[in-house]
């Protein structure tokens, strides 16, 4: 599970890159605090790396259990914010990324930083079967 604060850029860049570099090995789902709109600046940054997320739609994480994922990643700094049972998962990180929707320009740098990390993920994650 990626968490965001409204599932609009980052979450969606990282369920995207998940979906993609993951493919066969993980389960993957992003969500935000609150719902919203997937940005089309996040849409535009990752069809520039040949990733469609034109099919991804912001959902809210009270619609998800935690207890259905073994990872969950936040990538805003919003962990703190997040109920007890998401941050005690068997994997959880905060990778506190800036946010590309105060700074539009700042999209590819931020996509770039996300496969990185997602990259990394998938490795470790996909050793054991896991959802997240």
């Amino acid at each position: 599970m990626f968490v965001c604060k409204k599932n609009s850029a980052r979450s969606q860049m990282a369920e995207g890159f998940a979906k993609t570099l993951g493919a066969g090995k993980i389960e993957v789902t992003s969500s935000g605090l609150e719902a919203s709109q997937v940005r089309p600046e996040a849409v535009a940054a990752m069809k520039e790396v040949g990733i469609d997320i034109t099919d991804q739609y912001s959902k809210p994480l009270s619609d998800f259990k935690a207890e259905d994922f073994d990872a969950v990643i936040s990538l805003c700094g919003c962990g703190v914010n997040l109920p007890p049972e998401w941050v005690t998962q068997e994997v959880f990180e905060d990778w506190q990324l800036d946010d590309p929707a105060e700074q539009p320009e700042i999209f590819p740098r931020v996509r770039d930083e996300i496969k990185q990390r997602v990259e990394k993920l998938v490795d470790t994650l996909s050793a054991a079967p896991a959802a997240f």
